[in-house]
């Protein structure tokens, strides 16, 4: 969604808000595809502060599935934030982008919404995220989700450095 932004340059200190949806249903990033399940509507604040100064101001409120890091299962991500961002209009595109980064979401004077809002999501997602606090996560070898029981494969770990003696008797018994 587009909004442009010299209608509500046009009174001083007046809001001018505008209800958009979100143009995009499922969050890429280089770490993968997650879809977003649900999403509040969303209000976006623009008020003109000083000649060619925007507040622009919204609230996010959507829920992501992104998988598990250690078991792969899908697990619903509350993602609840408010977004507050100045711009000075005064500026070229390249000043803006030198102090900010508003260089990816306005262009001339349109505001790119689901690109302010895919920017805040880059730094609001979690680091890990885990289905619950002690999830068992996924066998080595044949893949199946610990949480569900065990799957029955041999897991004793043997000690790398005793690799070389481990090769004298394979080649002993041969």
């Amino acid at each position: 969604m587009h909004i442009h932004l010299s209608e509500a340059m046009s009174k001083l200190d007046a809001v001018k808000e505008y209800p958009v949806s979100l143009g995009f249903h499922v969050f890429s990033s280089k770490l993968g595809d997650y879809p977003i399940v649900s999403c509040e509507p969303i209000v976006v604040a623009i008020t003109c502060t000083d000649d060619k100064h925007l507040m622009i101001k919204t609230k996010v409120n959507l829920t992501m599935e992104i998988p598990c890091d250690r078991c792969l299962e899908p697990v619903n991500v509350l993602f609840d934030f408010d977004v507050e961002k100045e711009v000075d209009m005064n500026l070229t595109a390249e000043e803006r982008a030198q102090g900010l980064d508003e260089l990816s979401y306005i262009e001339d004077y349109d505001l790119d919404v689901d690109m302010l809002i895919r920017n805040e999501l880059f730094v609001h997602m979690p680091v890990k995220v885990l289905c619950r606090e002690d999830c068992k996560g996924i066998c080595k070898k044949c893949g199946a989700n610990l949480n569900n029981g065990t799957c029955g494969c041999d897991v004793t770990e043997l000690d790398p450095r005793m690799a070389v003696i481990r090769d004298i008797f394979k080649n002993a018994n041969q």
